[in-house]
């Protein structure tokens, strides 16, 4: 993928937060549903944005969305909605910021019927990416194909996170990333 091959040509400190998230977390399997729902939560806000700015505003995220706890989120009110439209150190758009709390509204159903969030995505996979959207745009608020995409690449569900070149490739791999259990 050619943010493999980018990284070096960013200035600092961009370089050291991307060089950060692609060597420790970009294409890695995540196993705990609440930081399931924030990458899903930091796709969404990056719709329109540049992942740069979403990687710079991730501890603001984690603190605006009370950590990413989808319990929480799923509990919030319109005083919550609005303290979230005010808080300048995420990205207020009203849109984002209710598919969010409704998000992990339905999180927390998808948990009642399947034990977790990751045991749904486990349930459904392999998909293709085009199933795999159909999927998400029925289930999720906000959840276009570049989202679901780039959502599912940096959990392990898809391929594509890192080029066979790239020295965090092999370190995925040994991870036993989902889509390498792909039947399709």
């Amino acid at each position: 993928m050619a943010y493999c091959n980018h990284i070096s040509s960013m200035a600092e400190p961009s370089r050291s937060l991307h060089q950060n998230y692609h060597d420790n977390h970009y294409g890695f399997a995540i196993h705990d549903d609440n930081e399931l729902f924030g990458r899903l939560l930091m796709e969404i806000n990056q719709a329109g944005l540049s992942w740069d700015l979403i990687l710079r505003k991730e501890r603001t995220f984690r603190k605006a969305y009370n950590d990413f706890n989808i319990k929480k989120v799923a509990a919030y009110t319109e005083t919550d909605r609005e303290r979230l439209l005010q808080d300048a150190g995420i990205i207020r758009n009203k849109l984002k910021i209710n598919a969010a709390i409704e998000n992990a509204r339905t999180i927390l159903l998808l948990q009642k019927e399947f034990g977790s969030f990751e045991k749904w995505l486990q349930f459904h996979h392999p998909k293709t990416k085009a199933e795999w959207v159909k999927l998400f745009k029925k289930t999720f608020k906000f959840t276009g194909g570049e989202i679901v995409g780039e959502f599912l690449m940096s959990i392990g569900y898809l391929p594509g996170a890192h080029s066979e070149s790239c020295s965090v490739y092999q370190k995925v791999l040994q991870q036993k990333p989902m889509f390498l259990n792909m039947n399709k």
